[in-house]
């Protein structure tokens, strides 16, 4: 075994990956403060080629120092648009007739294992790190998912968490 070289990966140039076909994911973060978290939202949506992503309300957007240091560049290659409230980015899904979810622990949530994600277009909103989602915008979702967890602790950090629903959510368009 040995590792591959940069030049062994087959990676995109940026220029490619904006003419490339996306996955039909759209990433909608709200109020989600830490600019670390912001940027590595970007790098994983640019590893799976998701199509955009959503910035609202208090999230910051780049250029950004510290959006940048975890993003290595994807803010230059995933699309991104900022909205002041989240409930406009949503109304865009909608009418673009998106399957829109919540990842959030809720009474009716279901477990990401239970989900079968479909190969639509599919919305996720992550919200504020302490807060989670906005329950205003609850009415917006089809539902909401969450993430089986059995320690001690009950939430990941936001950035870890978009990693493994991205993936989950890709997965339909990638292996069809």
């Amino acid at each position: 075994m040995r590792k591959l070289r940069m030049n062994e990966l087959n990676r995109l140039s940026t220029d490619e990956f904006k003419k490339a076909k996306k996955i039909p994911v759209t990433v909608v973060l709200d109020n989600v403060r830490s600019m670390f978290n912001v940027g590595s939202v970007f790098r994983t949506c640019d590893a799976f080629k998701v199509q955009r992503v959503f910035l609202c309300g208090l999230t910051p957007v780049p250029p950004h120092q510290e959006i940048h240091k975890t993003a290595l560049g994807a803010t230059e290659s995933v699309d991104w648009e900022y909205f002041d409230k989240a409930s406009n980015a949503l109304e865009k899904l909608q009418g673009e007739r998106y399957s829109i979810w919540a990842v959030e622990q809720t009474d009716i949530s279901k477990k990401l294992n239970e989900h079968q994600f479909k190969a639509t277009k599919t919305a996720l909103i992550f919200g504020n790190e302490v807060k989670g989602v906005n329950k205003n915008l609850f009415p917006y979702c089809e539902g909401a998912i969450e993430i089986p967890q059995f320690g001690t602790k009950h939430s990941l950090n936001i950035a870890v968490s978009a990693g493994i629903v991205i993936w989950e959510s890709c997965l339909p368009h990638i292996t069809k």
